[in-house]
């Protein structure tokens, strides 16, 4: 049987302002073309479907016809809610969905409740358990493995451990001779960071080591970090990465799905399929001459440049003129006069939030690294609706 695993969609993500929508669009009709060709059992959706926790109507209206296109290939959809998604929301409109043949799922569940969703594969006619973990924030994850285990905690302990343990519960509803798979939305310890995660959350005590899937799984598709991966453990633990590059820290990434044939006594064989409908991000340096000079090779790349040569006026103008999709315009650091405060320091608005915090950390010596750690997780909670 096969199936197709794709996540962190990130629909609504807009660039240096620039709205990605009719973008977004084509990304996802490209999967769903893949979908129509290769006739999948079934369609793994591992999380962040949207940008935000309140996305646009536009947005959700995207993210819904393309779920129904790939229902409408045949195929099984399940689709779980990752850390940029709102999960109370997901779970309102999972009846519905479910009226859709679409599998939605918000928060951790328990096996018989929808913690693992069975079905029998159109091509084969064999049995396949899709064992769902939503996205857990620290704060929710006690009360989740609580919920789902039945075990009162008698303390917090640590966030791996409470995955280890959800985790354990949901392998539960696999059954001998079925395909068993776990599909989930975390960050697992060595993983390679894709350059636009929210890092506190995917950083400090979020990680979970690849141990914790165990070797009962024939495979396990993750969402989260935006590159495509795959981790050493003991039965095939694969990122898909993000369809698109988000932010100019992705670059560099190669956007795919990932077709993954399997049966209940063959290993795991895994394909990348490479997507092609994004438009790339290029970061490019230069003198105003130079680049306008190249400005047929960037096509219609959108771009975040570096200009080597002295501020002066009307110089963003002349490259945004030069250059439309030059969505960030900068003063490589080699030109650029330091801007700093009267006693010395770099002036506050080009500091981020993290390392004002950590300057005044340095003020008032404090030492302990887990008082910036719970900063960035706080920060990141109370800015990203988490």
């Amino acid at each position: 049987m096969k199936f197709l695993h794709t996540s962190d969609w990130h629909i609504g993500k807009t660039l240096k302002g620039r709205n990605r929508l009719d973008e977004q669009r084509a990304v996802l009709g490209e999967v769903v073309r893949i979908a129509r060709e290769e006739q999948f059992d079934a369609i793994l959706v591992a999380g962040d479907l949207y940008e935000t926790s309140a996305p646009s109507a536009a947005a959700q209206e995207l993210v819904v016809r393309a779920l129904m296109a790939l229902r409408e290939t045949g195929a099984e959809v399940v689709a779980i809610a990752g850390n940029h998604d709102h999960a109370a929301t997901f779970e309102a409109y999972r009846p519905l969905l479910k009226a859709a043949g679409i599998q939605l799922t918000g928060d951790p569940r328990p096996v018989h409740d929808g913690g693992v969703f069975s079905f029998d594969a159109r091509s084969t006619g064999e049995r396949v358990n899709v064992a769902v973990l939503p996205f857990l924030s620290q704060r929710y994850a006690v009360r989740a493995a609580e919920l789902l285990t039945g075990t009162p905690a008698d303390n917090v302990g640590e966030y791996d451990q409470r995955v280890r343990d959800i985790l354990a519960h949901l392998k539960t509803g696999f059954t001998p001779g079925a395909v068993n798979l776990v599909m989930a939305h975390l960050t697992v310890t060595g993983g390679t960071m894709g350059g636009g995660e929210r890092a506190a959350q995917s950083i400090f005590e979020y990680h979970v080591p690849a141990t914790a899937f165990g070797a009962d799984p024939h495979y396990v598709a993750l969402g989260h970090l935006h590159r495509r991966q795959s981790l050493p453990a003991a039965c095939p633990v694969h990122y898909s990465g993000s369809p698109f590059a988000v932010d100019f820290g992705e670059q560099d990434n190669t956007s795919v799905v990932l077709s993954v044939e399997v049966s209940p006594t063959t290993p795991a064989k895994i394909t990348d399929i490479p997507l092609k409908a994004g438009r790339k991000l290029r970061t490019v340096h230069g003198t105003v001459a130079e680049l306008t000079a190249r400005a047929a090779e960037f096509g219609e790349d959108y771009l975040r440049v570096y200009l080597r040569e002295p501020t002066r006026a009307g110089l963003r103008e002349e490259i945004q003129e030069a250059l439309p999709n030059a969505l960030e315009i900068r003063i490589d650091p080699e030109f650029a006069a330091p801007v700093t405060t009267s006693n010395g320091d770099r002036a506050v608005a080009d500091r981020s939030p993290g390392e004002l915090f950590a300057s005044y950390c340095v003020e008032r010596t404090i030492e302990d690294k887990r008082v910036q750690a719970l900063f960035a997780r706080l920060h990141d909670e109370e800015t990203s609706g988490v």
